[in-house]
């Protein structure tokens, strides 16, 4: 823990705070409704990458040798204790260092490319949002399948692992929207004939821009501004809970292998989804559920189980999945030019957004 606090220390002092000086220029990317760079924004982040990362340390002292029992009060897997068999098993030992070291190496730097920057950083950092970006959503889904496909791969689950990917999942939506602000500056500098490559490195202004956050959107130190850009709609909620009790099908009911191993990826992947599509930003994410929910109806029968309960619960979460990933839900904030792509293919709900939505959704 020294070594590693040390060189965190190291990292902030000699980098992070030397490159954190503030720019001129509006803090507000163009059409937005508010600021995604925010330190009250950030702040969720920070906190759900130390809970990662103090997890994800006492998983690497046990595969590394430093400790020899990890905590596990739920699964048992086939050493008595789940976490202890991940840890154990052969797709972790397939890997040429301990996957739990590198995960808390990943939490590490997400905590310090979150820290790092002013308050206007989509524009002025890009690379360090893009580097940000990149540990969090990319690299956040795939940890996020893999941790929640365990049954599959190993046939136990793990606590820890489990309280890790929730704590990526939440992050994702929080840090979609500054990703999507950076990306929309990049743009918009290629447009007024600038170097992309130049600007993504060294950052700029956008001299004409005199955008300011909504009344309501301007920074406060409160709950609510820490989840700008999140809205938890009643059908992603259920969706998510639909992901979860897929997830649990197959040991209620006994399926077998195959259609066990579709219904563990199908309630994974759910899950991921439905979290990403509750950043308002995201939020054509839902519509890849209709295909997971289209395979669940369709391809379940082709996949063979003994038990008829398990495949019929398999057809009727695909169909609500299918329900439940139409409506758009409500969306508060403005993203500029990507409001069209936030209400994409919502036509038909446009009674339920505000009236600027509706003119979108109608082009």
């Amino acid at each position: 823990m020294n070594e590693t606090l040390v060189g965190a220390l190291l990292i902030t002092f000699s980098f992070v705070i030397p490159m954190s000086m503030a720019m001129p220029g509006p803090d507000v990317p163009p059409g937005w409704s508010y600021n995604p760079s925010t330190w009250i924004q950030r702040a969720p982040i920070i906190l759900l990458g130390l809970i990662g990362f103090f997890l994800a340390r006492p998983m690497a002292g046990y595969q590394l040798g430093y400790i020899d029992w990890v905590w596990e009060p739920f699964f048992s897997g086939t050493r008595g204790n789940g976490t202890e068999t991940i840890l154990r098993s052969e797709v972790s030992q397939a890997w040429p260092l301990s996957d739990a070291g590198l995960g808390a190496a990943t939490y590490l730097i997400e905590i310090l490319s979150t820290f790092m920057g002013d308050t206007k950083r989509w524009r002025t950092m890009p690379w360090m949002v893009a580097i940000f970006g990149f540990a969090v959503i990319p690299l956040g889904v795939t940890s996020i399948v893999l941790v929640i496909m365990q049954p599959v791969a190993v046939g136990t689950w793990c606590t820890l692992c489990l309280i890790t990917a929730a704590a990526m999942l939440l992050m994702v939506p929080l840090a979609l929207d500054e990703v999507i602000a950076m990306i929309q500056f990049l743009n918009h500098s290629r447009k007024q004939g600038k170097s992309v490559w130049r600007t993504f490195w060294r950052g700029g202004t956008l001299p004409d821009a005199s955008e300011t956050p909504r009344e309501d959107r301007k920074p406060r130190w409160t709950l609510s501004p820490m989840l700008w850009g999140v809205t938890s709609t009643w059908n992603l909620l259920l969706s998510i809970a639909v992901g979860v009790w897929l997830l649990f099908v197959p040991d209620l009911f006994g399926a077998s292998k195959p259609f066990s191993d579709s219904l563990h990826l199908s309630g994974a992947l759910v899950v991921t989804l439905a979290a990403i599509a509750l950043a308002e930003a995201g939020r054509s994410a839902r519509f890849l559920n209709v295909l997971i929910g289209a395979w669940l109806v369709v391809g379940s029968w082709f996949l063979s189980t003994e038990s008829q309960t398990a495949l019929w619960n398999a057809v009727i979460a695909g169909v609500a999945l299918i329900l439940l990933s139409l409506p758009l839900g409500k969306i508060r904030d403005r993203y500029g030019s990507f409001d069209p792509w936030v209400v994409w293919g919502s036509r038909y709900f446009r009674t339920k957004m505000p009236p600027s939505r509706q003119k979108m959704a109608h082009r």
